[in-house]
């Protein structure tokens, strides 16, 4: 046809063949009247053709195209299913030494739970073990609480109890011990009381009546029982049987021998068999053995007296140790009953608090037992 011969004038022109060009728009040729008719069918057709052959060449380069679009978009997928692939194996990595490490963490917990339960059976076998000994020490100390207690209710010294202190019964027979004091541990004062049958002196009968303000002070107190004398219970006390019981005429000397009965810290010893120390105080303060200190009075003096860990002796007369005496037992047996060693009835503990006081009152209005 024309336009496949046009087609192929235009890639390659043949030599001895005629190439029909195309008129311009500024030469364009009228065609002749006669062949008007034919030539335009025979145009037609060809353009029709030409159109056709563009489309099909156009559809192959979409077509092409279009694959390898498609062939790019396939190598990108097959790249990100890699590194998915890549990031899956590496998560079930990481997962898989979660999983590891949660067994360890386990079975260490359950190791360490174990362990704590083998050390609480531990303790607890210890703690029982503690708990039989200390019950046992409770009952030994029971018994010598109740040897004490008799040992303190019927024996003190201002009226010592001659069945437990048999020595005084034969005052021939009675010796001097070197180093004899008033000592603060309750240990050495423990005898055999226990083991023995204990018959206290007949005791003249009285009769007696409970004051219910002092017996109400002394509930209070026995509470929560404390040596503060800011209490209305040992302020009483201190006003009416401690302060005039320890009111000597010396009264710097009487306010130390005070402070010292308070604390615990006075030492009461026989004269006869003690070797006298080097005194730093003057002998007219220290008194002598025919001088009391605290009297100042010429008096036969058979014990004397230290201040705590002073070195200093004090010499004092019978009266001024059983005034002495009188305090000192009081607070020996208030300091008892704070520390619980004495388990009796209240009303019990309140006669016998009001015995010490009966003591104190008649100590400092000059009575005394004549073995002082």
């Amino acid at each position: 046809s024309q336009a496949s011969f046009e087609e192929d004038g235009q890639t390659q022109p043949v030599v001895g063949h005629w190439k029909t060009l195309m008129p311009s728009k500024g030469s364009r040729e009228e065609p002749e009247p006669g062949c008007q008719d034919a030539g335009g069918v025979d145009e037609t057709q060809a353009t029709e053709q030409l159109n056709v052959s563009r489309l099909r060449s156009s559809s192959v380069e979409i077509r092409e195209k279009g694959s390898e679009f498609l062939k790019e978009e396939l190598q990108k997928a097959q790249k990100e299913l890699k590194l998915k692939d890549k990031e899956c194996e590496r998560l079930s990595k990481v997962r898989e030494q979660l999983e590891q490490e949660l067994e360890e963490l386990t079975a260490s917990l359950f190791e360490e739970a174990h362990k704590m339960v083998r050390e609480a059976n531990t303790k607890q076998a210890a703690s029982e073990k503690q708990l039989k000994e200390a019950r046992g020490k409770i009952d030994m100390l029971q018994a010598e609480v109740t040897a004490l207690k008799t040992l303190v209710i019927t024996s003190t010294p201002s009226s010592p109890n001659r069945e437990l202190h048999p020595q005084l019964q034969s005052p021939s027979k009675a010796v001097f011990r070197k180093g004899h004091g008033r000592n603060k541990s309750t240990s050495s004062a423990m005898v055999s009381a226990a083991s023995q049958n204990v018959t206290p002196e007949p005791v003249s009968r009285e009769c007696k009546e409970v004051d219910s303000i002092l017996f109400s002070e002394f509930q209070a107190w026995k509470e929560s029982p404390t040596l503060d004398k800011s209490c209305s219970f040992l302020d009483r006390i201190y006003r009416e049987d401690v302060g005039p019981c320890l009111d000597f005429t010396k009264q710097e000397l009487s306010e130390l021998v005070r402070v010292a009965v308070e604390q615990n810290t006075l030492t009461i010893e026989p004269v006869a068999s003690q070797t006298l120390p080097v005194v730093k105080v003057s002998a007219e303060e220290c008194g002598g053995p025919k001088k009391c200190a605290l009297s100042g009075l010429p008096r036969t003096c058979k014990h004397r007296i230290m201040l705590g860990d002073s070195g200093n002796y004090y010499y004092i007369s019978p009266s001024c140790r059983a005034r002495i005496t009188a305090v000192c037992n009081f607070f020996t047996y208030i300091r008892y009953i704070q520390q619980g060693l004495v388990r009796q009835d209240v009303e019990l503990m309140y006669w016998e608090v009001m015995r010490l006081r009966r003591e104190m009152s008649l100590a400092k209005l000059g009575f005394y037992p004549s073995e002082m």
